[in-house]
């Protein structure tokens, strides 16, 4: 398997196994603890790794919300606990999620260990999400620090995936509305914040994930072949235990 071959074939899994636990219940708890409901915490507890910042911030970092919506949550949310301190708490939700649901998982040594030498080799120069996220603390024991890699290089791909797109001539709602087009409510849009929608929003939104791709490329790039097998198989076996 080559270096693309890996980018490939993992980042589609890290995207869809990194937020399992943004909603789980367990989470929903924590947040309840903190006087937040489950959007509020979602949107401190990912963005509190910025710190105390205005919500235009968590809006360009984030990307793909409807800003006003942001707002208020974003508002709302640091009226009652510090960023900072959300993010933590959000982090240790995904290290409890993880001692939950992973512990029966092989090999996440391995897993760990590949998956820390992509996040170590990153570059993250213009990547604001993830450059928060990358400098918090990671736990220790295998379970905990898998869950918490996922998110951390799920946020990775989904901060350069914002650049790409913005160099290859759209804007982040157009490419939303593209490729979740079902889902957009979810993010405060409506149907009257519909864009135009052509081929040619479509053919930049397939060279903005090609972008993407290369941009990411170089810290998978420093895995060898051993270490590409152990984060492949160990994406595929958490995947299992997630679903089971």
């Amino acid at each position: 398997m080559t270096p693309a071959e890996t980018v490939a074939d993992a980042c589609p899994k890290i995207r869809d196994l990194g937020w399992a636990f943004y909603f789980a219940p367990e989470t929903l708890a924590r947040g309840k603890e903190l006087g937040l409901d489950g959007l509020r915490f979602y949107v401190i507890g990912r963005g509190g790794v910025l710190g105390d910042v205005e919500s235009s911030v968590i809006s360009s970092a984030f990307g793909y919300f409807e800003p006003g919506l942001v707002d208020r949550m974003w508002t709302s949310a640091k009226q009652r606990v510090a960023p900072r301190v959300a993010a933590r708490a959000y982090m240790e939700c995904g290290a409890e999620f993880g001692r939950s649901h992973l512990a029966a998982v092989p090999d996440l040594d391995g897993f760990c260990a590949a998956a820390g030498s992509v996040n170590d080799a990153a570059d993250p120069i213009g990547l604001a999400l993830y450059s928060g996220i990358r400098c918090e603390p990671l736990a220790d024991d295998p379970p905990a620090r898998a869950m918490q890699l996922l998110t951390v290089l799920r946020e990775f791909r989904g901060s350069a995936h914002l650049i790409a797109i913005r160099a290859s001539g759209l804007d982040a709602k157009t490419a939303h509305f593209i490729r979740r087009p079902a889902d957009v409510g979810m993010f405060g849009w409506n149907d009257a914040d519909a864009p135009a929608i052509s081929e040619v929003e479509v053919a930049k939104l397939a060279d903005a994930d090609e972008l993407t791709d290369r941009l990411v490329l170089p810290a998978y790039a420093v895995l060898d072949g051993a270490g590409r097998d152990a984060l492949i198989s160990g994406l595929d076996r958490i995947a299992t235990a997630l679903r089971a």
